[in-house]
């Protein structure tokens, strides 16, 4: 038996696989202590007697909230001396270049626990000024009389070089009662800035994460449970919390495994995957395949690990609607959470959500939420939602569905960023909704966009918990080399690919995983002489590229021309490239659950309507279905206007709108007639 468990901000989503099918369980996350919701949710699933067989998958947002809430320890921070203030210098270019009061974000640590070393190190690893063991003691003995709870260790050039920060990291050890994070451990890459935030980023979450994940070992036993890793893989207990970091965004990168294989099975590789849920809205684009980065940026701070490629916004069911000074509708990014959460739930929330809208437009059943085991309350919705309007001057059905576009135009706007703003164009991908408000508004959001298909899974409220499932340990190994391309020897690249293998093999082999499920990718990022970053190119074959007539690099320069013609619009082949960092990913194909197509339906679409219904779309009122999701099989197919209701979330069917069951038993949405997403490839997306 293997269970998925995704914490999210407003509920936590379980899936278990076992030999008599999958099955689904929600309930209200608890922020005080997460555990708690994951222990109740698993008794519950999977029944307190049985819990002992259960291989568990958990995405968590522990390390991210503990980050996002500024709610880590205590950190203090060993550096090159007159490297200290790098965290907080950091780069020069401005978010919001015209705002004259724009403020940097906090440093994790403050100028009084930053401490200097005299060692120095050159680009290569040459020793400049040798780190002497006087040196090492004063150092100890400074950040021991901090108090500090976790220590961070960035010195310069450790990438190539990571002798001075060992022996710093054994005697902050041996000296001091803390967790200790060492640059060369969790990024052995160039940019003392992004390097430095993401050490410290480690040692501010980490001793968080560890506590958190060493209850979870305690009760459920450390060798029956992985994390998910923000790489899309999966990581042992022990690794997730010495590298914490790694898993900031843990929950969103089940999601995107979970929607891309998806879309994958049901024929559609191309993919947009969309996760909807009660805080936030995550969007990915697949082209083939997850697309990852090393670019990551949360609340204003570089993380530079390998990511799956997640764009975020503060637009979800939970979100709040509110008046700005000048009159106008706003939503989010503040959300009720799970505690109050919408005022629907009756749990005390007085502030307008977009679940609130949603209800009172009828495009929510009260009676079938949770698969009716709750119901919402309508009638405390009313009177807020009315109050809200008359501070705008609108109607209330009109204000509802305001809230509605300008929640949608935030999700569009993000989808664009992945898509449009990288040279892909939506209209030539499926977007696959999931999470627990997704479906209310997926169908809108392909239409605005020209997305010809609208893909729903099954269980797609719960969607990421599953992904989980689905995803394999992987590790990424990276180096920076800092090489021309034209001058590259033969051999130089297998060399140093051989190394970073050489450490996945280990790592993963001592995870008691066989040898033979091993596969290694091979990715060498490059930039133009001079430039500022780096752009990554996937390699082929043992020597990093095909042979070539004009050397080694040639292979890898051309592929690279061709990369950047595609993101920015231009490339120069005449100009020199140079390799700057060398990676490795290392995956173990492990087994998945067995996903299967299902049997034709018996019996009609009628049987699985459960009566009629009222919804207001675009300004008017439209006489709809309710429909029961469960009772519906692949052949079935109607058209809009319909709400389909199942356990874990409901989809809106709008008017012009139809829908089909495919052999998977996902719901596909398309627009009927001349209305239809992605036919008229003239039109402005």
């Amino acid at each position: 038996m293997i269970v998925g468990v995704d914490t999210g901000g407003t509920f936590t989503d379980l899936v278990v696989v076992a030999t008599d099918g999958i099955r689904l369980h929600k309930l209200p996350s608890t922020p005080d202590d997460p555990a708690r919701a994951v222990l109740d949710g698993l008794a519950a699933l999977v029944g307190p007697e049985r819990l002992s067989e259960a291989r568990i998958i958990h995405g968590s947002t522990v390390a991210t909230n503990a980050l996002l809430e500024r709610k880590g320890v205590v950190v203090a921070l060993v550096t090159t001396a007159g490297f200290e203030d790098v965290i907080e210098i950091g780069r020069q270019a401005r978010r919001d270049i015209y705002d004259l009061a724009v403020t940097k974000p906090e440093p994790l640590v403050p100028p009084e626990r930053r401490f200097g070393v005299r060692e120095r190190l050159d680009e290569t690893g040459l020793v400049l000024v040798a780190l002497e063991p006087e040196e090492v003691s004063r150092v100890a003995e400074a950040v021991a009389g901090t108090g500090a709870a976790s220590i961070a260790i960035c010195t310069l050039h450790s990438y190539a070089n990571a002798e001075h920060e060992r022996l710093l990291a054994a005697a902050l050890r041996d000296r001091c009662d803390a967790f200790v994070t060492a640059s060369h451990e969790v990024l052995p890459e160039f940019r003392e800035y992004e390097r430095t935030s993401t050490t410290a980023v480690n040692a501010f979450v980490g001793p968080v994460m560890s506590r958190y994940l060493g209850r979870i070992g305690e009760r459920l036993g450390a060798d029956r449970v992985r994390i998910m890793a923000s790489n899309g893989g999966v990581l042992p207990l022990e690794a997730a919390g010495r590298l914490a970091v790694q898993t900031i965004l843990s929950g969103p990168a089940g999601g995107a495994v979970g929607g891309f294989e998806v879309g994958r099975r049901a024929g559609h590789d191309h993919v947009i995957t969309f996760d909807m849920g009660g805080t936030s809205t995550d969007v990915s684009l697949c082209a083939g395949g997850l697309t990852r980065t090393s670019e990551a940026e949360i609340d204003g701070l570089p993380i530079r690990v390998p990511v799956i490629d997640i764009h975020t916004v503060g637009a979800g069911g939970g979100s709040v609607a509110w008046r700005d000074p000048g009159g106008s509708l706003r939503v989010g990014p503040e959300s009720a959470g799970a505690d109050p959460g919408p005022i629907c739930y009756g749990r005390g929330g007085k502030r307008v959500t977009v679940t609130d809208a949603n209800l009172f437009l009828g495009r929510l059943s009260p009676d079938h939420f949770l698969g009716g085991e709750s119901t919402l309350d309508t009638d405390a919705v009313g009177p807020r939602l009315r109050a809200l309007a008359d501070e705008l001057g609108l109607e209330p059905a009109a204000c509802a569905e305001g809230v509605i576009r300008v929640a949608n135009t935030t999700m569009e706007r993000a989808i664009r960023v992945i898509s449009l703003e990288r040279g892909f164009d939506p209209r030539d991908f499926t977007l696959v909704c999931f999470g627990g408000a997704g479906g209310l508004h997926a169908a809108d959001l392909a239409r605005a966009l020209g997305i010809p298909r609208v893909l729903v899974p099954e269980g797609a409220g719960t969607l990421s918990a599953l992904g989980m499932l689905l995803a394999d340990p992987i590790r990424d190994f990276s180096r920076t080399i800092m090489r021309p391309t034209d001058a590259l020897e033969p051999g130089a690249l297998e060399a140093e690919f051989a190394r970073l293998e050489a450490r996945g093999r280990k790592e993963l082999t001592g995870e008691g995983l066989p040898e033979s499920s091993l596969r290694f990718e091979r990715f060498a990022e490059l930039r133009y002489v001079g430039q500022g970053f780096e752009l990554p190119v996937s390699t082929s074959g043992p020597g990093g590229s095909r042979p070539s007539e004009g050397g080694p690099g040639s292979a890898l320069a051309a592929a690279f021309h061709a990369a950047h013609e595609r993101r920015f619009g231009y490339a120069d082949p005449e100009r020199p490239t140079e390799i700057v960092t060398v990676r490795v990913r290392a995956t173990a194909t492990t087994d998945k659950p067995d996903l299967r197509p299902r049997d034709p339906a018996e019996g009609s679409v009628e049987d699985a309507i459960l009566g009629s219904y009222r919804i207001t779309y675009g300004g008017e009122t439209h006489e709809g279905a309710l429909v029961d999701r469960d009772r519906l099989g692949p052949g079935h197919g109607f058209d809009g206007p319909a709400v389909l209701v199942e356990y874990s979330t409901t989809t809106l069917v709008p008017p012009g709108a139809r829908c089909r069951v495919d052999e998977w038993g996902n719901l596909v949405l398309e627009w009927r007639g001349g209305d239809a997403m992605g036919t008229d490839r003239g039109a402005t997306p």
